[in-house]
């Protein structure tokens, strides 16, 4: 039988029509010419291999342009830090209005460390998924990174924000860091001072089903909200993971310089109250508690990181 290419790959379609005018002028001489069927059968094949090549070839150029970024974006600056100074603070609460795992106040003494002026946002926490294998965060298909880049990241469990942090070269923050950082040293009920929270100072109260558009707010929002440090939305927006494991007694026997929790626990440490919760959770000395493994839309985070003492030469 005489061999019969096919054409129906996609690279040969110019091969195919290129060939029809060609087989339509030796048609008539093909089937007195034996010889001249099996010599043109011969010159098809080796046109259609080639074709196939060239198809090949162009097919493996287009997947390398399809996974490699002709133009890479360039990496974002590191996110800006305040250092907060070494010294001792209040933390914790006495009276009637703390809970028991907030009593007693206690002065706690904390070195010098840097902490994130704002809560990560959904475009940091993107470029940290770009170049890891983490899992996209819970909610993640509902950004929109045109218009949520300055939200803060939601839907992260204690691993995903500690991984996020080590990638940056530091940690979560200690939860007398924290409070440090969120409070001052005398120990004042609210980020921006003492008075009752209004939604001129900070994000909550929301009874709105969860939007990254309709609840969560800018990270450099607020600015009359600002910490004694400076940093924004230390109550409000997101509850923020600490480093540490939740112990209920645990003020009654923490150490009184650079506490570091628990050793161990089954809840891990949420701090900061979010876009959803009532002023009695935006208290700065207020603590809140979450399995490690959770994924929901009111907590976040921002990192922190030790900084060496300066020492005479």
């Amino acid at each position: 039988t005489a061999f019969s290419p096919r054409f129906d790959h996609p690279a040969l379609l110019m091969t195919r029509s290129g060939f029809s005018q060609s087989a339509r002028a030796w048609g008539g001489c093909l089937c007195m010419l034996p010889g001249m069927r099996l010599l043109v059968s011969l010159l098809i094949l080796s046109l259609s291999i080639a074709g196939l090549a060239t198809g090949d070839s162009a097919y493996a150029q287009l997947e390398r342009l399809r996974k490699n970024k002709e133009v890479e974006a360039a990496p974002l600056p590191d996110p800006p830090m305040v250092s907060i100074p070494e010294g001792d603070f209040l933390m914790g609460a006495d009276g009637t209005d703390a809970l028991e795992d907030e009593r007693p106040q206690h002065r706690v003494w904390v070195d010098r460390f840097e902490i994130d002026r704002y809560e990560v946002t959904t475009r940091r926490y993107a470029e940290f998924l770009s170049v890891t294998t983490r899992a996209e965060p819970w909610q993640w298909e509902a950004v929109d990174p045109a218009r949520h880049h300055d939200r803060p990241v939601i839907g992260v469990s204690w691993f995903d924000a500690e991984a996020y942090c080590r990638w940056r070269s530091a940690r979560l923050p200690t939860e007398a860091e924290w409070e440090k950082a969120a409070r001052g040293s005398d120990g004042q009920l609210f980020p921006w001072g003492n008075r009752t929270p209004t939604d001129e100072v900070a994000n909550f109260g929301l009874g709105a089903r969860f939007s990254y558009s309709q609840v969560l707010a800018p990270v450099q929002g607020y600015q009359s909200g600002r910490s004694p440090y400076g940093l924004h939305q230390m109550a409000g927006n997101v509850g923020e993971w600490v480093a540490d494991w939740y112990g209920a007694n645990y003020y009654e026997t923490s150490a009184l310089k650079n506490p570091a929790g628990p050793e161990g626990g089954l809840f891990r440490v949420v701090r900061g109250g979010s876009w959803s919760d009532l002023p009695k959770y935006l208290l700065t000395y207020g603590r809140s508690k979450l399995p490690p493994e959770t994924r929901n839309s009111y907590t976040g985070f921002r990192c922190a990181r030790a900084v060496l003492p300066i020492t005479s030469p």
